[in-house]
């Protein structure tokens, strides 16, 4: 039997034993699954979903504040409520993936996604929407990990490279077209006489559902059953305590500045770093005893993907950051409206996509060399969108943003696939699941970091300095984070598997 097993099912498309490409259906109980083309594209769609959300309420803000009377605290607890759960459950989403089969638990998360978004764009005040947002980071965390364990699980060789370059394409670009999405949304819903002035922002969340109808659909019948042979039982200590970790961290500072900071968002910072002390020792503890923690230390010793990680955290706190002050800066500091500042990115994702389809090609040709390379032009991108705030910020617009934000789309584009590759590219098949849950919480938790450091940065100068010095002020800060990423860069294996 091979490393993962798997359930009697049909799915599209077989690979030949030539080529590897996609010829015609494949069943699910074939001893070695295989992941076609339109399989790929489905769990890819469910990669696109979360990060989606996770940014496409941005622009929709300021609608949500004035529909619902929602207030700063409360429009921060829509955008963290869903972050916390999200980054919170991610690697307990692995885990479950491994245990009981990760195409089930795809199809029970994206199920789960399309009614809790009915829900977000169904709520009628604040409290509803920030519990239906918790309850769809939930659904998105069940969902999001079990696509790259069945990458890992149901490819090899040339077709497993080509779809993690699509994954980290796929997840750059959703970042950015979250954005540019509920923008566009926000701006073109039409009146209702159900939903009035509230359809744009509801557009955001009910988009949705159609999509994960039709996700459903095609992962019934295209997306092979794999998972572990040998799946551990819950850690259920590491996840409490996991969970512990990240919430005394990203919940007061996330919420703190909008509070006004109290006690709590104090008291939670000084718990932060005990609590992830304890879950480290217990994670070791449960290693040395035999037993199977929720982040097994030996896949931590891992060369690849222990650097891969700490270039992950400064590429997405600074990208996490950018996209949030960009959408304030665009909408309250030079008034565009939400579809011209989402549509002011749009030369962002195209030179992101760009990018990403020519990593493969330049990757084995220059190695991890790329990511250095995408670090410095990246740079440039910010220095040149600084340095046009600074000069030309009355009448500021899509055109005189373009020049930076396509350079730094392009730099950002060079980076976030290679680096997907990287941190997975030694982890066994049989732990596929908890190694792709340990790379989208640190990206997960990371974004989350950047919008509450470099958001309360940039919301604290702005009343101050003005939107323009306090724009150009955190596209340094953001510079830094950058300059970090290019030194750990030259600190990769040459070689990229």
């Amino acid at each position: 039997m091979s490393e993962s097993s798997v359930h009697t099912s049909l799915a599209p498309e077989r690979a030949t034993p030539a080529t590897g490409e996609p010829t015609g259906p494949v069943r699910h109980d074939h001893p070695t699954p295989v992941l076609g083309a339109l399989g790929l594209f489905t769990v890819l769609l469910g990669a696109a979903l979360p990060l989606i959300d996770f940014f496409i309420v941005n622009v929709a803000l300021p609608t949500i504040d004035r529909d619902l009377d929602a207030g700063p605290a409360m429009l921060e607890l829509v955008v963290a409520g869903y972050g916390l759960a999200y980054a919170v459950l991610l690697v307990l989403g692995g885990r479950l993936g491994d245990m009981v089969g990760r195409r089930r638990l795809f199809l029970i998360g994206m199920a789960a996604f399309g009614i809790t978004s009915l829900a977000c764009g169904l709520a009628p005040d604040a409290w509803t929407l920030v519990g239906a947002r918790v309850a769809q980071g939930a659904a998105a965390a069940l969902m999001l990990p079990q696509v790259l364990a069945t990458i890992q699980a149901a490819t090899r060789g040339p077709r497993r490279a080509r779809a993690m370059s699509l994954y980290g394409a796929t997840a750059g670009l959703s970042m950015v077209a979250g954005q540019m999405l509920g923008g566009v949304l926000v701006a073109a819903a039409p009146m209702s006489s159900v939903f009035g002035e509230s359809a744009g922002w509801r557009s955001v969340f009910l988009v949705n559902v159609p999509v994960a109808v039709v996700g459903l659909i095609l992962a019934a019948r295209a997306v092979p059953e794999t998972r572990s042979d040998r799946p551990a039982p819950v850690d259920v200590p590491g996840t409490l305590l996991l969970a512990l970790s990240l919430v005394t961290l990203l919940a007061p500072l996330t919420e703190g500045r909008a509070a006004g900071w109290p006690l709590w968002t104090w008291v939670s910072l000084a718990l932060f770093p005990f609590s992830a002390y304890a879950f480290y020792r217990v994670e070791r503890r449960a290693d040395r005893l035999g037993r199977v923690p929720l982040v097994p230390p030996s896949l931590l010793r891992l060369e690849s993907l222990r650097r891969g990680l700490a270039l992950v955290v400064p590429f997405s706190i600074g990208f996490g950051g950018f996209m949030f002050v960009i959408a304030v800066a665009l909408q309250q500091g030079l008034r565009l409206g939400p579809a011209a500042a989402g549509l002011s990115l749009a030369p962002m994702a195209l030179a992101f996509f760009g990018a990403s389809l020519a990593g493969p090609r330049l990757v084995r040709r220059y190695g991890a060399r790329v990511v250095t390379a995408g670090g410095l032009i990246q740079a440039v991108g910010i220095v040149v969108l600084a340095l046009t705030a600074h000069v030309a910020w009355q009448g500021l617009g899509p055109w005189g943003l373009l020049p930076g934000v396509a350079i730094a789309g392009l730099g950002q584009g060079l980076q976030l696939p290679v680096l997907f590759r990287i941190v997975l590219s030694d982890v066994p098949p049989e732990k596929a699941g908890v190694g792709g849950g340990v790379m989208t919480t640190t990206q997960q938790a990371a974004l989350a970091l950047g919008v509450a450091t470099l958001g309360t940065l940039f919301l604290a100068l702005a009343p101050g300095l003005g939107m323009r010095d306090a724009l150009v002020v955190t596209l340094l800060v953001q510079l830094a984070a950058v300059a970090l990423t290019v030194g750990l860069s030259l600190r990769l294996p040459r070689t990229v598997a």
